[in-house]
């Protein structure tokens, strides 16, 4: 996580002198008929950019392209720097090792498998995967992942750094339906699944109405929110809390 918060310094300093490079303003394109016109937003004032700027359009178009990746780089540094300050040390006792030391771990093996083989195998199986709207994901993760928000990125790396084995949107069949929940969880240590859905835009009605069918559904086939079923929400006035996804990973898997 160190080297990867570098790396992200390294990006957003790359980006911020090419940005010094541009002209100042926030390009803005406006459809007129079949062709667009220019604007320059400068102090909420726009101004006209006539078709023979094309030159001068371009570097604002590349000014706020950049601007869109340094908030983005910007705040992945801050979840990953969060994490470095949160992350969870190592509690494991002597005895719950035995697995890995040397004269126990032959007598064992007959009778046990490591969680952690069944883990990495459950991890690199390969698993339906949700067909839909591919064009949606467009964010790619810590874990290399390519998902749908930056709310399922942040998940997905913090699930990721702290170690806990998932599926990105894996198929789920209840009944005659088939979901695809955001995570499918195994528990690191006893092998458990949990689902975890995230819930991104609970003050539109349809979609709050969406939502609580669905973990009706849910209910009806034995995965209960709170159980083995987590479930995070979300409005325009109130994101994600970083730090309430820590305490809940912490809470169900370390």
């Amino acid at each position: 996580m160190l080297a990867e918060s570098k790396r992200l310094e390294k990006e957003i300093n790359k980006l911020n002198s090419e940005i010094k490079n541009l002209p100042e303003g926030k390009l803005v394109c406006t459809k007129n008929d079949n062709s667009f016109k220019w604007y320059v937003s400068i102090n909420k004032q726009l101004t006209y950019i006539p078709k023979k700027k094309r030159n001068y359009a371009q570097k604002l178009a590349i000014r706020r392209y950049y601007v869109a990746q340094l908030e983005n780089l910007s705040a992945e540094l801050r979840a990953v720097k969060y994490y470095l300050q949160h992350s969870p040390k190592d509690l494991y006792d002597a005895d719950s090792q035995l697995l890995y030391r040397p004269g126990y771990r032959d007598l064992l093996l007959p009778y046990f498998t490591p969680i952690e083989d069944t883990t990495s195998k459950w991890m690199t199986e390969s698993y339906e995967q949700n067909p839909n709207h591919p064009e949606q994901l467009n964010i790619k993760t810590t874990s290399g992942k390519m998902v749908r928000s930056k709310s399922e990125a942040f998940i997905d790396m913090l699930l990721y750094t702290n170690k806990i084995p998932f599926r990105y949107e894996c198929a789920l069949t209840l009944g005659d339906t088939t979901y695809y929940p955001d995570y499918t969880i195994m528990h690191p240590k006893t092998g458990e699944i949990f689902y975890w859905e995230h819930f991104g835009m609970m003050d539109d009605p349809i979609y709050a109405g969406k939502t609580f069918s669905k973990l009706h559904t849910y209910s009806k086939y034995g995965i209960i929110p709170t159980i083995n079923l987590i479930t995070t929400y979300e409005t325009g006035d109130n994101p994600l809390d970083l730090d309430a996804v820590q305490k809940i990973i912490e809470q169900y898997f370390l």
